[in-house]
This record gives C-alpha cells, sequence and structure tokens, in this order.
C-alpha cells in the first residue's frame, strides 16, 4: 500500500514510519541462509506490521534480525538510525526538506574519520533509502513526491590518506597471542568455547561469520588433521584444515557442553553466537597480550594468517584458496609484506 509522503502529523513519526517501511524491505530481501531460529524472525517481522514507537526500537529489532542469522542488516541501519537523529535536530517540517545538500552535510559531519569502504555503506544506505520513498510514496491524485538524490558530487571517498593496509600480528604478538588465549579468563562454561573460537579463526584465516555459521556436521577427521566445510560469501563453500593437536582439548571439553543440536558454535541459551560476542572474546584477549592494533576485530586473525601463509609459501592461489578470495587481485595484499622480496630493492644500485 502507497501513502502520502507526508501523512503523519509531525516530521519525526513520519520520517521514522518511512524507515521503518524501509527496514522491513531489507529484512525480507536480504540474505536469510544463515537464519537458524525461525520462529523469532517470524517475531520480528510481525512486529513491523504494527506501528514503532522510536528508532531505539527500530535498532533493536534490526539488531534481533542480525542475532538470528540475517546477513547485512546493520550496514543499513547504523548509518540510517544517525540520519534519522540528525535529521530530527533540525526542525524539519516535511520530508520534503530533506535535500542533496543536507545529505551531504551529513555526510560530510558524521563519516569523515571513517574508512572508506564504511563511507561507501553510508552513502549506499541513503540511496537505497530515499529510493525506496520515492517508488512508495503516493498523493489522492496517484502522483508520487520524487527526491531524486544520487549524490554524485559528495567528495567524501576522495580520501587523501589512501587505504591502509591491514592490521596483523608480527611472529613475537602472535606468540603473545596464544600465550594469552589460555590464561585469559573467561567464565567456566565458556572458557573452552571461546578458546576453540579463536584458535579456529587464527590457524585456518576464516571469516567469522564463517566460524559462527560452522555446523557439527561439517566437521570431519583424517588421522592428524581436522576438516572443516565452511560457506562463504556469495554461499560458496570450501575446505578448511588444522591440525589435530591445536584444538583437540578444547574441542572435545567444549562437545561435552554445548546445548545447541546442529551449531558447533552456540551460547549458553543453545542460540548462535553474535559478531559482537567474538569482539568481546578478541578484545579480552589482546588486553591480556598487550597487543593494540589500529584495528582490534577478529578479522585481524584472518590477515595475519594470510600474511604468514604468503611469507612462507610465496603461493598466491594457495592464499587465495585457503582464504576463499573470488578474485586474486584480493589477495594481493599480503605480497606487501613480503620482506624478502621487498629487500631486493635496496639492492638497485
Amino acid at each position: 500500500m502507497r501513502y502520502p509522503i507526508d501523512f503523519l502529523d509531525n516530521f519525526d513519526k513520519n520520517f521514522l514510519f518511512w524507515i521503518q517501511s524501509f527496514i522491513k524491505m531489507k529484512l525480507t530481501s536480504l540474505s536469510n541462509r544463515q537464519v537458524e531460529d525461525i520462529e523469532k524472525f517470524q517475531e520480528i517481522l510481525a512486529k513491523f506490521r504494527h506501528d514503532i514507537s522510536s528508532m531505539q526500537e527500530l535498532k533493536s529489532l534490526a539488531k534481533q534480525a542480525r542475532q538470528c542469522g540475517l546477513i547485512g542488516i546493520n550496514i543499513f541501519i547504523n548509518p540510517i538510525e544517525k540520519l534519522y537523529n540528525y535529521a530530527v535536530l533540525q526542525g524539519f517540517a516535511s520530508i520534503k526538506e530533506i535535500d542533496e545538500e543536507f545529505l551531504r552535510d551529513f555526510l560530510a559531519i558524521h563519516t569523515s574519520s571513517l574508512a572508506d569502504a564504511t563511507k561507501k555503506n553510508y552513502k549506499m544506505s541513503i540511496l537505497s533509502l530515499f529510493k525506496f520513498i520515492d517508488k512508495q510514496n503516493e498523493d489522492d491524485e496517484q502522483k508520487s513526491y520524487v527526491f531524486g538524490i544520487e549524490l554524485k558530487n559528495w567528495e567524501g571517498l576522495n580520501s587523501k590518506t589512501g587505504n591502509k593496509l591491514p592490521s596483523y600480528m608480527n611472529d613475537e604478538e602472535v606468540a603473545k597471542f596464544l600465550k594469552a588465549i589460555e590464561e585469559t579468563e573467561f567464565k567456566s562454561y565458556a572458557k573452552a568455547k571461546n578458546r576453540l573460537l579463536i584458535k579456529l579463526i587464527l590457524y585456518t584465516g576464516m571469516r567469522v561469520s564463517e566460524a559462527l555459521g560452522i555446523k557439527l556436521n561439517d566437521m570431519s577427521e583424517d588421522k592428524n588433521l581436522l576438516i572443516f566445510k565452511i560457506t562463504g560469501k556469495g554461499n560458496k563453500q570450501r575446505i578448511a584444515m588444522i591440525q589435530k593437536k591445536y584444538i583437540e582439548t578444547d574441542l572435545e571439553k567444549w562437545l561435552e557442553i554445548n546445548k545447541h543440536p546442529s551449531l558447533l558454535f552456540s551460547s549458553r541459551s543453545a542460540k548462535k553466537l553474535s559478531q559482537s560476542y567474538v569482539s568481546y572474546v578478541m578484545d579480552k584477549i589482546l588486553k591480556t597480550a598487550g597487543i593494540r592494533k589500529d584495528k582490534n576485530g577478529a578479522h585481524m586473525l584472518r590477515h595475519t594468517f594470510g600474511t604468514k601463509l604468503y611469507q612462507k609459501n610465496k603461493d598466491l592461489i594457495l592464499v587465495q584458496e585457503a582464504l576463499g578470495h573470488a578474485d586474486i587481485n584480493t589477495s594481493r595484499i599480503y605480497t606487501h609484506f613480503d620482506k624478502d622480496r621487498l629487500k631486493k630493492a635496496t639492492d638497485i644500485f
């Protein structure tokens, strides 16, 4: 059903209504292949059929959908939440007062310190929102108000600082980190799980989302190896291997108390773990190890694996296959850490 652009009695309610409609559309169109709790997801969608009273409530529902396994909803909800709060402060009487100049001002203020990839997400989210509103609003004469937002003149992505090389740990830091994995204090029921999870990411280079999506029947053994079938981006499957000796003890302890019927990793209440939980675990271990990086998330473990793999083998195809990169050019970032190769440049003269 279509609605007039300003059919509610104030700007805040109107803008929230359109954002609610947009997020609901995204909930039903994003990839749901990792959604495990179908009943919970249905409950969330049902709540979107009624008026949502605040942006906080809307964001909470989007977070719950993400915890159910819906991929990508945070890319949209985070920028749009900030846009809504910024717009409300302006005292607008109508949504029609939002234009390209206002949106460029918003992006300039709220993305100045962000990486280019995050800036692109902000721009994409805003464009998607207003294209949705363009198509869904309609007055009594069946005419639509079209914002026509393009943001072609927004120069925020022309960063003078360039792209930073990914954060990774050197040999000394890896040794400290491995020691800290064993020494970091966690609640008794979570110790083996947390150690297993972090080791698995570090020793195989798999993405956090891939690790959290591993099912019990995705594991198999081959002599001294444990083999995991993982599902990566684009629903592509590949194999990751790890020597059994590195995780065998933690794996056995965790399997004894894991209550989830199908997933390898789960919460105490048998729910799928969230990426924020992994960030919490990483932060505690890094503090124990005394290691601080530009980016301290678990993705740094993937970069560490990729860096060490290339340094040892000088084989980009192996790096591409192990990390599940669709394009080998993505794997080339790890050649920047090849000190032996770069040393040859010192002999030019």
